[in-house]
């Protein structure tokens, strides 16, 4: 049996078309098979297809998603390897995955945390012994600046069959700092209101209202008010005792906007399992469950969450 790697390795597959998409994936998978290692393949519908064409059979023994489901929140998809871990963890067992989170056609919104998730994966997994996950990148369609922040949040690349550092690559305190930068300032015309715990029913009643004008299911927003209110609540508690909600329209989405002057120092808040027997700490993890984009800033000033969900 062939040796497996002792930590988390995470490489970036840089390809140019559908070829060189196979060459960079199919004997990876192939390889891990060889070696009796459980597989998580997470890429678009039609690339699933064409993994499954090319491995035929042995495809069976892998695990597909599609990660235009699994990723269409970046926020989720960390919590996703972990599931997909922990089992195969207990048992010692060495894993590998693929993961293309970004494509072509990726709001500006979606792809900067998008690149924050693949920052944030060297994090995540860090002490992780015995997990091998490659992130396929088509530099054909992607922008160059798009190629060059993956160079920078992955410590090796792919090119055809060679394997090599990442000599761009952004190690220790550097692996973080491009999304230090505040988010851009919420519109002038966005409804405003100012809450304590006196005032978080209010929170409540504006959430639905917009959700019902924006024709959201019930159900969809009945979410949605948890989701807000529950981020709402964190900053009564861990904010000062007061925040800032704003509301608005943007696109084919509607976006809210909780600022308060806490300051979250968990890289990972909201991409952690709460634990079954919990009772707190609940607020950003519901967030990521029921939103479409959760995007979350924060430092000695205080910290703004944004939480958008598609009405389209």
């Amino acid at each position: 049996m062939l040796t497996s790697p002792a930590s988390f390795q995470h490489d970036a597959l840089l390809y140019e078309g559908r070829d060189a998409f196979l060459a960079g994936t199919v004997a990876f998978i192939r390889e891990g098979l060889h070696r009796g290692e459980p597989m998580l393949v997470a890429v678009g519908a039609e690339k699933i297809s064409l993994l499954r064409e090319a491995l035929g059979e042995p495809a069976d023994e892998v695990q597909f998603a599609d990660m235009a489901e699994l990723g269409r929140n970046p926020g989720r998809i960390i919590p996703a390897w972990q599931n997909f871990l922990l089992p195969h963890a207990r048992e010692g067992r060495p894993v590998r995955g693929i993961g293309e989170p970004i494509w072509a056609g990726r709001s500006a919104d979606e792809l900067v945390e998008c690149q924050l998730h693949e920052a944030l994966l060297n994090v995540a997994f860090a002490d992780v012994e015995g997990f091998r996950l490659r992130c396929p990148y088509d530099v054909e369609a992607l922008d160059a600046a798009v190629v060059h922040e993956a160079c920078c949040s992955h410590p090796a690349l792919v090119e055809g069959v060679e394997v090599r550092p990442s000599h761009r690559y952004r190690d220790g305190g550097e692996l973080l700092a491009p999304f230090d930068v505040p988010l851009p300032t919420a519109p002038p015309a966005a409804e405003l209101l100012g809450f304590d715990r006196h005032g978080l029913p209010e929170v409540r009643d504006i959430v639905a209202r917009h959700a019902g004008e924006a024709g959201l299911s019930r159900g969809r927003a009945a979410n949605l008010v948890i989701a807000v209110s529950e981020v709402a609540a964190n900053s009564v508690v861990h904010g000062g005792g007061r925040g800032v909600l704003r509301v608005w329209s943007e696109d084919d989405a509607l976006v809210f906007e909780v600022r308060d002057r806490g300051e979250i120092k968990d890289a990972l808040a909201g991409r952690h399992h709460p634990d079954q027997e919990q009772l707190g700490g609940r607020g950003l993890w519901l967030a990521h469950q029921f939103c479409d984009l959760v995007q979350l800033r924060s430092g000695h000033d205080g910290t703004v969450i944004r939480l958008r969900v598609h009405t389209g």
